[in-house]
């Protein structure tokens, strides 16, 4: 099959890796695969070894002007490449690859929607209008299925759920790695929350410092880290939230990284304090990484999760300390047993590999 996948970008988020892992594994297994990005190329990405045509479309409205240009180049390399499937990744690839069927009426065109929330009632409206231009819509949760068909931008009969995978040989428990990053990050007998994400609303990074600012005033002990690219209006409110809660000498703010297994080992557990979410691959690697989670009950999280870890209801500072306090007080062999499901889960239900068997025969039905 030829397979061509449209991004947005291929910056470090999790729809983004998602996808070209997805694209990755399908080349390995002998089909010609391509990737379009809408934007220029960033300086963080994801590394890749695919070919990748970038368009160049700014995130400004000084870059309206590039839009015609930008499609003509995205058509010119629709026909060239000839692709039996399209698959578009968020709103505004997945409306770019709406309008580039029409240049290539023979492909079959997949959206894959990654997020409850993909905009307000424009963007709903958007996907509703051109939903005869796509074959099938697919939702990484169960969760994003139901939104979506509730907010009637996709019917019931066009949208399934196809859940994220996580790669469990990069994702797995390492106990030397654990003792060198704890040594590394000057780690004593601290119990160590790792959080991960971008800073964005979504992530709700103000519930998780106002729940951490009660688990540290009950345990001294606690430390957070959190690996996150810095910079921009959201991280300088977070830093002064941090400065109001006097948390300055208990949260370390990791930047962007590209160890997280690593981070993972060194880290007791793992916190996600999302107001909004898919299927947020995170939750998913910490499990494979045996750790114990705490996390909000929001998109997919809890078709993740299962019985293996603590959820709380979200924008609850109150509940999330309550749950990370209680976590914490769990004897240790409680917690690894926990950690050690949570790994079996993933393992049964959720690898990539599996995510890749199940793309795979998805669009050899579709053609």
């Amino acid at each position: 099959m030829r397979i061509l996948y449209v991004l947005t970008s291929l910056g470090m988020g999790g729809a983004e890796r998602q996808a070209l892992a997805l694209a990755a594994r399908l080349r390995e297994r002998g089909h010609s695969v391509q990737v379009l990005a809408l934007r220029q190329r960033l300086p963080e990405e994801w590394p890749t070894a695919l070919p990748v045509e970038y368009l160049g479309l700014r995130k400004s409205p000084w870059g309206l002007p590039t839009l015609v240009p930008c499609l003509y180049k995205a058509a010119k390399c629709v026909r060239h490449f000839r692709p039996d499937v399209m698959h578009g990744h968020g709103f505004h690839a997945n409306m770019t690859a709406r309008l580039l069927r029409l240049f290539c009426p023979g492909a079959k065109l997949v959206c894959s929607i990654h997020n409850v929330y993909e905009g307000g009632r424009l963007r709903m409206m958007a996907y509703r209008c051109t939903s005869f231009l796509a074959h099938q819509s697919v939702a990484v949760s169960q969760a994003v299925q139901h939104a979506f068909v509730k907010a009637r931008a996709v019917e019931a009969h066009s949208c399934v759920a196809l859940s994220n995978g996580i790669d469990t040989d990069e994702f797995a428990p390492r106990a030397e790695r654990r003792a060198s990053m704890r040594m590394r990050m000057k780690v004593n007998g601290d119990f160590v929350w790792l959080a991960a994400g971008r800073i964005v609303p979504a992530k709700d990074y103000p519930c998780l410092l106002r729940a951490f600012a009660r688990v540290r005033a009950a345990r001294s002990v606690a430390r957070l880290w959190i690996a996150a690219e810095t910079g921009g209006n959201e991280f300088e409110q977070a830093k002064k939230l941090i400065a109001e809660l006097g948390l300055q000498e208990s949260v370390d703010w990791l930047g962007l990284r590209r160890d997280m297994p690593a981070l993972f080992d060194a880290a007791d557990g793992f916190v996600l304090s999302s107001a909004w979410e898919g299927m947020p691959l995170v939750v998913g690697e910490a499990m494979a990484m045996e750790k114990l989670v705490v996390a909000t009950d929001v998109g997919g999280v809890r078709e993740f999760l299962g019985e293996t870890g603590l959820i709380v209801p979200s924008r609850s500072p109150r509940a999330l300390a309550q749950a990370m306090l209680d976590a914490m007080q769990m004897p240790a062999v409680e917690r690894r047993a926990l950690g050690s499901a949570a790994r079996r889960r993933i393992v049964d239900r959720f690898t990539m590999e599996r995510t890749t068997e199940q793309w795979e025969a998805k669009y050899r039905a579709m053609l």
